[in-house]
């Protein structure tokens, strides 16, 4: 199996470049997970095999949120620009311009 997390030679990245690129793969591929539980959840007739993949997709989405939280915590500028995104009221696209100027500052 290969490491595609890497576009650049491992060896030459540091060890903080190298763990950030497998927190972006894990986020990544948690993502996906989320997206396959949602289609099989949405083809599922048995209430009891969806109940079980809702649960999975559960866990998935929070798997998601911790990769989160550990790039966040160490990329200070992408903190900023998602606190003008997320969890607020608003047209989505203009926080997206307001957080590109945020990030700015």
């Amino acid at each position: 199996m290969g490491f595609d997390q890497y576009h650049e030679p491992a060896a030459e990245l540091s060890a903080e470049g190298r763990t950030f690129a497998r927190m972006i793969t894990s986020l990544s591929e948690e993502a996906e997970a989320i997206s396959w539980y949602q289609q099989r959840i949405e083809l599922e007739p048995d209430p009891e095999a969806k109940a079980i993949m809702l649960n999975a997709q559960g866990e998935e989405f929070k798997h998601f949120g911790m990769d989160l939280e550990f790039l966040l915590r160490r990329t200070p500028d992408w903190r900023v620009a998602l606190k003008t995104i997320l969890f607020t009221d608003g047209d989505i696209v203009q926080k997206g311009e307001q957080a590109e100027d945020a990030e700015s500052r």
